[in-house]
């Protein structure tokens, strides 16, 4: 990312109408580029891009094949699903940074967008939290405390976080905003009910 050029956002969406939409809600901004299909997304994805709003369910290649694409690239874009599939535990493996629900509004894929470039500046270990932080909290949005408490990969998980927590709180004397940082993921999560 440039200083003085904008960030660029690449929408990959199958739906038309969605896709200029999100475009519409963020063009004074960014620099935004469209794909309709996982493969456009593909040979459009290059050094310059520097976040993918990628939609999980497309026909051809699906989101999450793309996704593992986009991973084993040497890419170093920010990857936020947005999708209208409720998020399961598979989410764990995968190698998103954000995780959106549909349908979502202006504010929230604004305030995503910004926080996938805030992030994109940090080291390995706190995009690594933070992703996890982010999957840890979509789950809690969506699934009984009934079905955490059953579920191997979620218990990993929170311990992943917890060791991340405590190698971070003696790097950098610990991540300040937590807690605030949580409950915002929660609120967006839970968008709808406002």
């Amino acid at each position: 990312m440039s200083g003085s050029e904008p960030p660029v956002v690449l929408i990959v969406e199958d739906e038309p109408d969605v896709a200029e939409t999100y475009k519409l809600w963020l063009q004074d901004e960014y620099e935004v580029r469209m794909a309709e299909s996982g493969s456009t997304a593909l040979e459009m994805l290059d050094e310059t891009v520097d976040v993918v709003l990628l939609d999980r369910m497309m026909p051809g290649l699906s989101g999450d094949e793309v996704l593992g694409r986009i991973r084993d690239s040497d890419s170093d874009c920010r990857v936020a699903m947005v999708t209208a599939v409720e998020p399961d535990f598979d989410i764990l493996e995968m190698g998103f940074d954000s995780y959106l629900t549909k349908p979502i509004r202006s504010d929230e894929l604004h305030d995503t967008v910004s926080n996938l470039l805030e992030r994109s500046t940090y080291d390995d270990l706190l995009q690594e939290y933070y992703s996890l932080v982010e999957k840890q909290a979509t789950l809690e949005a969506t699934k009984s405390h009934a079905e955490l408490a059953e579920s191997e990969e979620y218990r990993e998980l929170t311990e992943r976080v917890d060791e991340l927590d405590d190698d971070l709180s003696e790097t950098l004397g610990g991540v300040e905003d937590d807690e605030d940082f949580i409950a915002t993921l929660r609120e967006l999560s839970n968008g709808d009910e406002h």
